[in-house]
């Protein structure tokens, strides 16, 4: 008997846990989503999340290989999550999105070790090659 149908489903669940994965997070839910949508559409392993807390409750956090993170939301905001997964030792390449930044807010999110910081609307080019660096870091080949 020939189970292939199934293997298949089988391997590709699996291969897709094997994948790093991109967390989004951000509280507007049309960003949210169409963000979500373009990674997975390029073959990348994404998960939504609609606030910092969302993210923090969802048991992904350690999983997390790249974080794209909104700059200013209810509740907790993108730097202070930035700084929560510091100090509990869950250092996650972050890259920023903003709609209303200044350059203070950009220097002090890249000195605590963001490796981006990007302007919304961001064209789906940038934020992908991005997160392809975020995700494959120079030396890490």
């Amino acid at each position: 008997m020939n189970n292939s149908g199934r293997g298949n489903a089988t391997d590709a669940k699996d291969k897709a846990h094997s994948e790093p994965l991109v967390a989004v997070v951000d509280d507007d839910d049309l960003m949210r989503r169409s963000t979500r949508r373009l990674l997975r559409s390029t073959g990348l392993r994404a998960e939504a999340f609609a606030s910092a807390e969302e993210f923090l409750m969802s048991g992904l956090v350690t999983e997390a290989a790249c974080l794209v993170l909104d700059l200013r939301m209810p509740g907790m905001n993108g730097p202070q999550l930035q700084q929560h997964l510091v100090e509990t030792s869950n250092p996650i390449p972050i890259i920023f999105l903003s709609a209303h930044s200044t350059a203070d807010d950009e220097r002090k999110a890249l000195a605590a070790g963001a490796v981006q910081f990007l302007q919304k609307p961001v064209s789906k080019d940038v934020l992908l090659h991005a997160i392809r660096d975020a995700l494959n870091p120079p030396g890490n080949n």
